[in-house]
């Protein structure tokens, strides 16, 4: 299982800034993924004025693929 950005089709990484849905710019630090087959798994980024949040994958535009836990 990868998480890629939808777009360019690139692997997430740690350390990557990414503009979010709402137009603002983050960092990534982390992610896990999903635990169940119905869910979309989460991402921990901080913003610029250093505040740290998780939020679902898709606000940052990512997906994840190559899915074991889905048929």
């Amino acid at each position: 299982m990868q998480l890629i950005y939808d777009i360019t089709k690139q692997p997430v990484k740690i350390g990557d800034l990414v503009q979010t849905f709402r137009g603002e710019i983050v960092e990534v630090l982390s992610f896990n993924k999903p635990h169940k087959p119905s869910a979309s798994g989460r991402v921990y980024v901080k913003d610029k004025d250093g505040a740290k949040f998780e939020s679902y994958v898709t606000v940052i535009g990512a997906t994840w693929i190559d899915r074991e836990d889905r048929v």
